[in-house]
């Protein structure tokens, strides 16, 4: 790609085109660490969440469990391996990704790229919706204009003024008021989820992000990069992930729009405590009586308090909606 192009331009050729970032079957796992490269104990919440969602469906002969950006399938090979025999029996597990298939795979999830055109169960969307691609506008004496990158160099410049769905959308969620003040622009996000929701006949789809909501954006934005394990200049080349938290509220209103019948917008911290995720650390007694046990129970604490890190993993946002379901107790403030 040559020339000056704008940001959403530059992302989805960096991330998704050819020979980019995520195409060529780079992993999450070798660049940056999530709730389920942290600890099993996540996954083992997700399969509680879907013990819920299957008993409110009354458990059905067959059970949908879609996981969105699945990288190498670790959370639904842990949850084919962890659930009850009877709900395990019953599960399609379906894994959502761009990269190729991991020759280790059980061979009865199915791996592709696109979404299912009908769910019924459980969706999760970990870290999925801060890769999906959007653009800045930066706020000048002149008013409100795109960001142009030069996908080389990551290089910025100002474009020109962004379109009347860009505007309404800012207007919204995200007014900018001084000049230099930066936003990015979701409603690529809120249609991404819209998406999800629209194709859930009945069910929970859940969006776990970096985010932040219209009372707290960020003036200057989030747009980053990661590498290897740490954060980087956000240069679309396709050499790194590039990502932008989530205004998890605006695609709230997006997945209600699109027939979700309740909706809880929270925390991890929040979630997975009420899930049975504590963090607390063993008695030490038990160092004395049992040992082994005591190394275990504490490394065990150690990744539930990573996993519900409220400056960490646990501050991330939430978002599940239901669709013809109640939302699962856990989920209930």
């Amino acid at each position: 790609m040559d020339g000056w192009v704008r940001w959403r331009t530059a992302m989805r050729q960096a991330l998704y085109g050819e020979g980019g970032f995520y195409r060529r079957g780079e992993r999450p796992a070798a660049h940056f660490r999530t709730s389920v490269h942290a600890s099993p104990h996540f996954a083992d919440a997700v399969a509680q969440l879907l013990a819920h969602v299957d008993a409110a469906l009354e458990r059905p002969s067959r059970i949908d469990l879609v996981d969105i950006g699945a990288g190498s399938g670790e959370l639904v090979v842990r949850i084919l391996q962890t659930a009850d025999p009877d709900l395990a029996e019953r599960l399609n597990p379906v894994a959502v990704e761009l990269a190729p298939r991991p020759s280790s795979l059980p061979g009865r999830i199915t791996w592709r790229p696109t979404l299912p055109d009908a769910v019924t169960g459980l969706v999760i969307a970990n870290e999925w919706l801060d890769n999906v691609p959007l653009d800045v506008v930066e706020l000048t004496p002149e008013g409100p204009r795109l960001v142009l990158v030069d996908p080389a160099t990551g290089a910025e410049r100002p474009g020109p003024a962004p379109a009347d769905e860009d505007l309404a959308w800012l207007e919204r969620w995200w007014p900018l008021e001084n000049p230099g003040d930066r936003a990015e622009i979701g409603h690529p996000r809120c249609t991404a989820w819209s998406g999800v929701l629209s194709r859930l006949h009945a069910g929970l789809a859940v969006a776990i992000d970096y985010s932040h909501t219209r009372e707290a954006r960020p003036v200057h934005g989030t747009l980053t990069g990661y590498r290897d394990g740490h954060t980087v200049l956000p240069v679309p080349d396709g050499s790194c992930d590039i990502t932008a938290h989530v205004a998890l509220d605006a695609c709230a209103t997006a997945g209600a729009e699109a027939g979700a019948t309740a909706t809880v917008l929270t925390t991890q911290r929040r979630v997975l405590r009420a899930l049975g995720l504590t963090g607390a650390r063993p008695p030490i007694h038990l160092a004395h009586r049992d040992p082994r046990a005591y190394v275990h129970a504490l490394r065990r604490a150690g990744e539930e308090a990573e996993l519900i890190d409220p400056a960490g993993l646990g501050g991330f946002g939430w978002l599940a909606q239901a669709k013809h379901i109640p939302l699962p107790k856990p989920l209930q403030d």
